[in-house]
């Protein structure tokens, strides 16, 4: 990969509209996988919050390099999330950004709850990726199971790395197994016994956050090797 710059991104994403990103590699004892993530946030993040910085860390660990942003109503300081359209948008350009500055062999997209639900929506309409890793993935509103956001699921054509905890109030698992069903073979779900919506885990489950972190990672690297790199 090409050297990238260190400091901040700042991204021009249309409509007058700019974010911040930041490129971080591989962390050096990793082998390199010559891939690279786009991770967005969260609707009640922001680039650089606990969750995101201690889920892109333990991704790094693996190999990954990693794309962590703003979505622009982050950016202005604002609590509300932009609309679907824009979200995506946002992903699109700062994907263009990094594809530009880094030139990676492969690129994942993804991100947190609301930040992956929008990559997912746009790899369903065909963005060029080889991969998604969705964190969280927000199949329904907390207490609403009935307003699944399932529909677009079954059009995405790449490998899928789904990760969500089974006390996860934004996806039951009973309905996300039934969507499963109607999923091809390139998605691979991975539970998260006793976590929640944040991968937390009780400390009565006898396992630490960190334990969940290391789980995400080492999940990660097997489909890394066995789904996208050994396909591409």
């Amino acid at each position: 990969m090409n050297d990238a710059a260190a400091s901040p991104w700042k991204i021009d994403v249309g409509g007058g509209a700019s974010t911040t990103a930041v490129f971080e590699r591989a962390v050096p004892s990793a082998p390199s996988s010559n891939t690279l993530f786009v991770c967005a946030h969260g609707a009640g993040g922001h680039m650089s919050d606990k969750a995101m910085l201690a889920v892109t860390g333990r991704l790094r660990a693996t190999g990954l390099d990693v794309v962590r942003f703003n979505f622009v109503y982050r950016e202005k300081k604002l609590n509300r999330p932009d609309p679907m359209p824009q979200l995506k948008s946002c992903v699109a350009a700062v994907v263009a950004q990094a594809i530009a500055a880094v030139r990676p062999k492969r690129l994942l997209i993804g991100g947190r709850s609301m930040g992956g639900r929008a990559a997912s929506m746009l790899a369903a309409d065909g963005f060029a990726c080889d991969g998604l890793v969705l964190l969280a993935y927000p199949l329904h509103p907390a207490g609403q199971p009935a307003k699944l956001r399932d529909a677009h699921l079954p059009d995405i054509r790449v490998p899928v790395l789904c990760f969500n905890g089974t006390r996860d109030a934004l996806c039951q698992q009973e309905l996300m197994e039934k969507t499963l069903a109607r999923l091809s073979g390139r998605w691979t779900m991975h539970w998260l016994q006793g976590a929640d919506h944040s991968f937390h885990v009780l400390k009565s489950s006898g396992r630490s956050d960190r334990d969940v972190l290391d789980e995400v990672g080492a999940a990660t690297q097997e489909w890394l090797a066995t789904k996208v790199a050994a396909k591409t």
